[in-house]
């Protein structure tokens, strides 16, 4: 929230049970208005992912962004943040889990579906043996992307 107040935008958390965003922001004058969901991290797991669920491979709306935020290791005091259009966000949750479950496991299994999904910085796993689509690298045009949220000087009179 402190992010998008330096810039200009009026940002409060949405009410509690409110189900695809955390935060309503709005431009002073109440002409632009957008949300953001957030997910968060610390430096545990091997994939250096996010979790995220089935619901998300069809959240898409011009009007909201997911931020991303890495916290590292513990002890380190500057988060990390990643800026994506939840557009972004489902396509890549939902082709990514695809081609995960369409591609034999470690031992040759078949792999069964679930719920769960991760937003991860490398989806090598998840298409190997095959190039993948979105590998190493894929987020760093998101990382502190704060342009890519409408800004005040975006509405129009």
């Amino acid at each position: 929230m402190a992010q998008l107040l330096t810039r200009g935008l009026i940002a409060a958390l949405a009410p509690q049970g409110v189900p695809n965003l955390d935060i309503v922001v709005s431009d002073i004058e109440g002409r632009r208005q957008f949300g953001v969901q957030v997910k968060s991290r610390q430096n545990r797991g091997s994939d250096g992912g996010w979790h995220m669920g089935e619901k998300h491979e069809t959240i898409a709306a011009p009007s909201l962004f997911y931020c991303f935020v890495d916290f590292g290791d513990i002890g380190e005091t500057v988060p990390v943040c990643y800026i994506l259009p939840s557009e972004t966000v489902a396509k890549v949750i939902r082709e990514t889990h695809q081609a995960w479950l369409s591609r034999p496991g470690r031992l040759g299994q078949v792999r069964n579906n679930s719920k769960l999904r991760r937003l991860v910085p490398d989806y090598s796993s998840a298409y190997a043996p095959d190039p993948p689509v979105y590998a190493l690298g894929w987020l760093d045009p998101y990382r502190e992307a704060w342009h890519l949220l409408p800004s005040p000087d975006d509405a129009s009179d």
